[in-house]
């Protein structure tokens, strides 16, 4: 089996790990795939479901079934799913650190598959109000449990790429329920949108059948006293079964210095974000992250893009479908392009690159909506079509792979999934309020109410230049330093600080 040898500048020294370089090419990589494409499927489910509304609004039969017939109710639809995510906020950081991210993600899937159930079957308005805050509960648990899982079990050389890629499958997701409400709108009578609601149980089944087979989070198994278990998994996945590698027991030495650290020192409650001063600056990060994920100005056009492709001229249901799965395909490809440079480039320079990028086409679609509500310019309304595609290119490439990601790899492990249910919270929260009031808003203002997002916007590029801090090149262990300093993390930190690829002078394979 070839072995690589790492050689790191720094007080880390030489690695040695029994692994290949690629992950394809490695027996204990490619048994760690499935887990790593489980923890991308709470990602696809999340797409699929959040952005499945927008095409079943673009449904005539969706709407009169429904009887959707002011902004008011409309909005009623779109953000009861984020009620249901804010309510998963309270339980699903419990049972992710108690029983385990597996269970987590296992008890979101069920809720998921009973709340698209009542959806599908549904004879009444209130009753899809009710299957949407379950499939809202659900989606927010699973992300609880998922993301998570994803950064803690992949191997540390590709961790950085792995957890943000994790977060471009939204958009897989997103894609799918673009292209199946397309293609339903030929089916007649309400199953033309029954169906697309019934899918939504796809992707949770798949991962409840999955989850048993797979390995638990070595970090949560260390927290729960199972340091030999922690150490198969890790010997297992990342060393292929040799107990005694190097990147191993720098790995499990790490990961049981820093929590066996934290726990002796505090037990995690969402009061601990006011404890020290590192933890207030990674609270305000990860509320940013929740804000700006939902107000930057994405959130009226993703869930409202009828309304806005109707006040720009395009008013056919088919063309505004195949406008939205147009666009959700590209949103994919710039996402994963941002993902993959997000560890060369830096997370604070991509960042500020995709909140720039985002102003700039935020001014010109509000300013070609004034024109073309004003005189009906044509060629007005065809820059606003493809300005939308230019202003989610710059939000797919900087905070899709960023949001989680970042907020993910800033928190201490006592603290993960405390800090990605604030993150949910947040998100739910700003949703919310983008669901039910934006509709009303567009209703009463139009194209004025895109400066609110102009501004928002400006906020934004201001505080990530003062507020966020750079993580490239760093573990997740070496990154509290950033915000603890060195003299609050334990001694023992240096030498669990294993193995980014940034951080690498060269590699070696050396044959066994």
């Amino acid at each position: 089996m070839p072995a690589i040898e790492v050689v790191r500048s720094g007080p880390i020294g030489h690695l040695r790990n029994n692994a290949a370089e690629w992950w394809f090419k490695d027996p204990g990589l490619l048994k760690l795939a499935p887990a790593i494409f489980i923890g991308f499927m709470s990602s696809v489910n999340m797409g699929y479901d959040a952005s499945l509304i927008n095409g079943l609004l673009a449904n005539p039969r969706f709407v009169a079934d429904l009887h959707l017939r002011t902004s008011s109710e409309l909005g009623m639809v779109v953000s009861f799913f984020t009620l249901g995510s804010i309510a998963s906020t309270i339980p699903a950081p419990i049972i992710a650190d108690r029983f385990g991210r597996r269970v987590a993600m296992f008890c979101g899937y069920t809720l998921v598959i009973a709340g698209s159930l009542t959806q599908t079957f549904t004879t009444g308005g209130m009753k899809m109000l009710g299957g949407r805050i379950i499939v809202g509960c659900g989606v927010g648990m699973a992300q609880i449990g998922g993301n998570p899982y994803l950064s803690e079990i992949a191997h540390p050389r590709n961790r950085t790429e792995v957890t943000a890629l994790g977060q471009t499958c939204f958009y897989i997701g997103a894609i799918l329920a673009a292209w199946t409400t397309f293609g339903s709108l030929s089916i007649p009578g309400s199953w033309s949108w029954r169906m697309c609601t019934l899918l939504q149980i796809a992707v949770p089944i798949i991962c409840i059948v999955s989850l048993p087979f797979l390995p638990e989070s070595p970090r949560w198994l260390v927290s729960r006293g199972r340091i030999d278990d922690a150490h198969n998994t890790l010997a297992k996945y990342h060393a292929n079964g040799d107990k005694d590698d190097e990147l191993v027991l720098f790995e499990l030495d790490g990961i049981t210095e820093a929590i066996r650290t934290e726990q002796n020192a505090r037990k995690a409650t969402p009061l601990e974000f006011f404890a020290t001063k590192g933890n207030r600056h990674r609270g305000f990060i990860v509320i940013m992250c929740g804000i700006l994920s939902q107000w930057a100005g994405n959130g009226i056009l993703m869930f409202y893009l009828v309304p806005i492709l109707n006040s720009v001229g395009m008013t056919d249901s088919t063309k505004q479908t195949a406008f939205n799965g147009g666009l959700q395909v590209f949103n994919w490809l710039a996402s994963v392009g941002g993902s993959l440079v997000s560890e060369r480039v830096g997370r604070r320079k991509l960042w500020l690159g995709a909140t720039i990028g985002m102003l700039a086409s935020f001014i010109v679609l509000t300013a070609c909506s004034a024109v073309y509500a004003e005189k009906g310019t044509e060629a007005a309304g065809s820059t606003v079509l493809a300005f939308l595609f230019i202003f989610y290119g710059m939000y797919a490439v900087g905070y899709t792979p960023l949001v989680v990601a970042y907020s993910v790899e800033i928190l201490p492990f006592h603290l993960r999934t405390t800090g990605m249910g604030l993150l949910t919270f947040t998100v739910g929260c700003m949703g919310f309020f983008n669901a039910y009031i934006n509709p009303i808003a567009l209703d009463s203002i139009a194209w004025k109410y895109y400066f609110v997002y102009i501004g928002i916007l400006s906020v934004a590029l201001v505080v990530i230049w003062f507020c966020f801090p750079e993580t490239k090149g760093r573990t997740l262990e070496e990154i509290e330093t950033v915000f603890d300093g060195h003299d609050q993390v334990t001694d023992s930190a240096p030498s669990t600080a294993v193995v980014d690829k940034s951080d690498l002078d060269h590699v070696e394979v050396l044959e066994k």
